[in-house]
């Protein structure tokens, strides 16, 4: 039986410290996922669909969230085609799935979410996941769908929660303002690193390591380990997998 990895790509990954959605950025995931489908099944956790809205669409007057809902709706179909397109020069097969934190606190949901994820991995196809950013707001402020994938980690018994974002991982001072910061590692309680975790976001995305450290917890709770891993090189995922970068190990 494969061993299951949730993937989550965060909106600076994908556009790449830019406000574009990087095509090749999407081909070295497709790539990657290419391989890695030999040995896992892959849930795939997506955000960007604001960013890719961005570049379709002239919309800014209005309340914040409003707007952001709005560019939401319209991107979610652009970025949906862009992995499309790639996906199947890859030879993979896809399918979409719109969530919101309310399905994972009905029963009914959570049962219904979990039997979809599950016939979509039998018949060899990559759920790719985002939330529901029309019905639901939560996620536009909080988080960069770190939580979301952590969610969705527990739901399907994954065996392993990789959150991909645009740093090697937690380091022991902000590495933007103290350039001695190291790697941490490996981590096994939380609450001994919080002290070091930086609100800082990046300039595209709505998360930061907080939201991560948050969605880690939530996963080491369900007793699967968290890599939080710089996704913004080439191989990112692969090269984790082989211990050829260093990354944040939560166990």
């Amino acid at each position: 039986m494969k061993k299951k990895i949730v993937l989550k790509v965060g909106t600076s990954t994908l556009t790449g410290g830019t406000t574009r959605i990087s095509r090749g950025k999407i081909e070295d995931i497709a790539s990657q996922l290419q391989l890695l489908k030999k040995d896992f099944d892959i849930v795939f956790v997506t955000s960007g669909a604001i960013a890719a809205a961005r570049q379709f669409s002239n919309i800014k007057n209005g309340a914040e969230i409003e707007v952001k809902q709005a560019l939401a709706s319209i991107g979610q179909l652009q970025l949906m085609r862009l992995y499309q397109e790639i996906f199947r020069d890859f030879d993979l097969l896809m399918s979409q799935c719109l969530l919101t934190y309310y399905d994972f606190n009905n029963l009914e949901s959570r049962t219904n979410m979990r039997n979809t994820i599950e016939t979509l991995l039998e018949f060899d196809y990559i759920p790719v996941i985002n939330e529901n950013d029309t019905v639901a707001t939560d996620e536009i402020k909080f988080g960069d769908n770190d939580k979301l994938a952590a969610l969705t980690a527990e739901l399907v018994d994954a065996d392993l929660l990789v959150l991909a974002t645009d740093t090697n991982g937690l380091y022991s001072a902000d590495p933007k303002k103290d350039p001695s910061s190291e790697v941490i590692t490996e981590v096994r309680d939380i609450d001994d690193i919080r002290h070091f975790i930086s609100d800082t976001k990046s300039d595209q995305g709505s998360g930061g390591m907080r939201s991560k450290i948050e969605a880690a917890e939530i996963a080491q709770l369900a007793g699967i380990e968290t890599w939080i891993i710089n996704g913004s090189t080439h191989n990112f995922l692969l090269d984790a997998i082989s211990g050829r970068v260093p990354f944040t190990r939560v166990v």
